[in-house]
């Protein structure tokens, strides 16, 4: 579905921004922004006239409102938009605050990440009884934009993304950050160990964007009893999976506490 509705943005930090970069792109019948300086955000050729301070003029242009501001704020955000579609891409704060902040029963509880300039994000989101068929449709059509998307029917799941995909690389970097570190201690410079660690990682991100899933890769790898198959049972063995869930455990109570 082409974007043939208006959509503004209230908060153009790195997700706001990420986010209205790809709806750029997308060409949507016009893209509003509001913040509190009236800075545009680095987008080439974004119109400064777009650009508000006033979140309630941004919500009175728009068909659909996107809140994107940091969960502390929120708690003092408030517009009047019973009759527009409103979106939430911020940590922690429940469908039905959503309501109370925005006074319209149509809100959409979203997580994404910054790898939406790059139509790379991951965007699951939860709708509320009173969203239509055609807010879904454009809700799909604008995280397509970010990326990839589904919609799903747990609330509490939006807590488990926001540890999971929303501080992208997050868990990523930091098992490549442990890699490239052993490397160094093994006496590898500096600089090889950080490109060899990168180049591994965007290989393994392009092949695992496709094909099999993760836990086959890894089941592959183990079967063929190579040298990466000792390394893998070795992780296994040492609770690998368990350190992993720990920290994923740990994010999630942290987004449910944050608002």
């Amino acid at each position: 579905m082409a974007l043939d509705f208006t959509i503004g943005i209230i908060g153009s930090g790195m997700l706001g921004a990420a986010i209205a970069e790809a709806l750029r792109r997308a060409k949507p019948q016009a893209l509003f922004v509001a913040n509190r300086s009236g800075k545009a955000p680095d987008i080439p050729g974004f119109p400064a006239e777009n650009v508000l301070t006033d979140p309630q003029a941004l919500a009175d242009r728009c068909d659909v409102v996107i809140l994107c501001v940091p969960p502390a704020a929120a708690r003092d955000l408030t517009i009047d938009a019973p009759d527009k579609l409103v979106i939430s891409v911020m940590a922690g704060v429940p469908l039905a605050e959503l309501t109370r902040i925005s006074r319209s029963p149509r809100v959409i509880r979203a997580m994404s990440s910054p790898a939406a300039a790059r139509a790379l994000a991951y965007s699951p989101w939860i709708a509320s009884e009173a969203v239509t068929d055609t807010d879904r449709t454009r809700t799909r059509a604008l995280f397509e934009t970010c990326g990839q998307t589904d919609e799903i029917h747990d609330e509490a799941q939006i807590d488990l993304f926001t540890a999971l995909i929303g501080p992208v690389p997050g868990f990523v970097a930091a098992c490549a950050a442990a890699m490239a570190r052993h490397a160094e201690a093994e006496g590898v410079p500096p600089e090889v160990a950080d490109r060899a660690v990168r180049q591994l990682f965007r290989a393994s991100g392009a092949m695992m964007a496709e094909g099999p899933r993760p836990e086959a890769h890894v089941q592959e790898m183990i079967d063929y009893a190579g040298t990466t198959a000792a390394g893998l049972i070795a992780l296994q063995d040492a609770g690998f999976d368990g350190l992993i869930a720990r920290g994923l455990k740990a994010a999630t109570k942290a987004s449910r506490e944050i608002y």
